[in-house]
């Protein structure tokens, strides 16, 4: 019994991560046609009209970056169990990067929750202008995706470790190892660029966001139907013993 449990173990952490994933992927997708159709680029007023009418939808949204964060949590932990055999310290420091990330994110959403304050009927919000209230909204808004953007240089650097780790792990495919770390050197470029040169950024996000999608949704299916290598795994756990 005790030898079973070693060989289901990494299997298990496998395909929960990779479900993860999957609800990660579907949350992502919600939040971004969420704030498509809210967000009027440059329009502050028409920006805020779409907020007040679709707001139980973007407190959904919130809502469903709140549970992503704790998807995320949960599988840098399944991260930290799988490549624990490679190296330890290389395995740490992703570790806490992704756990910076996560702290930086879930401080950014809260953003989404302050965007809805200048659209209440509060009284000490008639210190503001209506022109006054829906530049407080739109300027919450940035600050998430500011934010957001800072989580991802965190979660970038995360990426590029774990890719290194993948590849040099044995029981994983290598491929996945450096489609990882493309998807965190282009998480790195965009955020980097949305802080030194936003218009650059704007026009190079489609080809960040490309490669990154299939690196980490290729990875999501590998975990999610073929696991791990478990007899390299637990060689790999021997020889780190």
């Amino acid at each position: 019994m005790p030898n079973r449990r070693v060989e289901t173990s990494p299997q298990l952490f496998a395909r929960v991560g990779g479900a993860l994933y999957l609800v990660l992927i579907a949350l992502g997708v919600f939040l971004q046609a969420m704030m498509g159709r809210v967000i009027v680029s440059g329009d502050s007023a028409s920006t805020s009209a779409n907020l007040r009418s679709m707001e139980p939808m973007w407190r959904l949204a919130a809502a469903a970056e709140f549970v992503a964060l704790i998807c995320v949590t949960a599988l840098a932990m399944i991260y930290f169990v799988l490549l624990r055999p490679v190296s330890r310290e290389l395995n740490l420091l992703a570790t806490f990067l992704r756990m910076v990330g996560i702290a930086v994110e879930a401080t950014a959403t809260l953003n989404l929750v302050a965007a809805l304050f200048p659209l209440g009927s509060a009284g000490y919000l008639a210190a503001f202008t209506p022109e006054q209230l829906h530049a407080l909204t739109y300027l919450a808004i940035k600050s998430h995706g500011h934010g957001y953007a800072l989580a991802l240089l965190f979660f970038g650097a995360c990426f590029v470790v774990h890719g290194y780790l993948i590849f040099r792990s044995g029981y994983l495919p290598k491929l996945l190892g450096i489609l990882i770390q493309v998807a965190g050197a282009g998480y790195l470029t965009n955020s980097f660029a949305l802080f030194v040169a936003p218009t650059f950024q704007a026009r190079i996000f489609p080809a960040v966001l490309v490669p990154a999608f299939i690196a980490e949704f290729s990875l999501c299916l590998w975990l999610l139907v073929k696991g791990v290598d478990v007899v390299r795994w637990r060689e790999a756990i021997m020889k780190a013993a």
